[in-house]
């Protein structure tokens, strides 16, 4: 039986798979998805690969939990980003800051190597009810702005965002691309938002 480290069986249980799940995202994070192994999880908690059965039943089953745990965290910094904004145009601009900061903090690499390891429609389907729940908040942002057609400028505005994305894991520096972030989005929210309220002007 393996050595408690906690309180209880049930505190102890709890930490050694939150052990897991962050040793499992490290993993995806370093080798990709095609590499990953439970044999590489276990090493890297310093369980034996049959110890890992204990708390997950096969790779899938870890996978998907990771899917679980991460998923809503993302969508939680996102969104929490937004909320600390008083305005509509400035939450698209925090939707767009919060989502290179989490390609900036590698997430984005982990979400692809999720998709890579979790090949098929599962995951395909978990993947865009994700993408819709995170861009929920900006399309009702640029409902305020009162856009013609929000759904279609989110497509517009998460297109810019990816761009952005991909210039990061280029190697351009966060700060870098989110200035080039500023200066395609800023001029067209703050058109939007002097027309809805001519007296309000955006922070420079």
């Amino acid at each position: 039986m393996p050595r408690i480290t906690a309180a209880t069986l049930a505190d102890h249980q709890a930490n050694q798979r939150r052990a897991v799940l962050d040793a499992a995202k490290e993993v995806l994070a370093e080798v990709g998805g095609d590499a990953f192994s439970l044999s590489r999880v276990a090493a890297r908690v310093g369980l034996a690969r049959s110890s890992l059965y204990q708390y997950f039943g096969s790779r899938q089953d870890l996978l998907d939990a990771l899917v679980e745990d991460l998923f809503p965290r993302w969508s939680q910094l996102v969104t929490g980003a937004m909320a600390g904004e008083a305005s509509p145009a400035l939450r698209v601009l925090a939707y767009a800051d919060a989502n290179l900061r989490l390609v900036a903090d590698g997430e984005h690499a982990v979400a692809g190597a999720l998709a890579a390891a979790s090949p098929g429609a599962d995951f395909a389907e978990r993947s865009r009810e994700m993408h819709e729940q995170l861009a929920a908040p900006l399309t009702e942002a640029l409902e305020f702005l009162g856009v013609p057609d929000p759904p279609a400028t989110a497509e517009l505005v998460n297109a810019v965002i990816h761009k952005a994305s991909r210039m990061i894991e280029s190697g351009t520096a966060f700060e870098d691309a989110s200035a080039r972030i500023e200066e395609v989005l800023r001029p067209f929210l703050m058109a939007q938002e002097s027309r809805r309220c001519p007296r309000v002007r955006l922070p420079r």
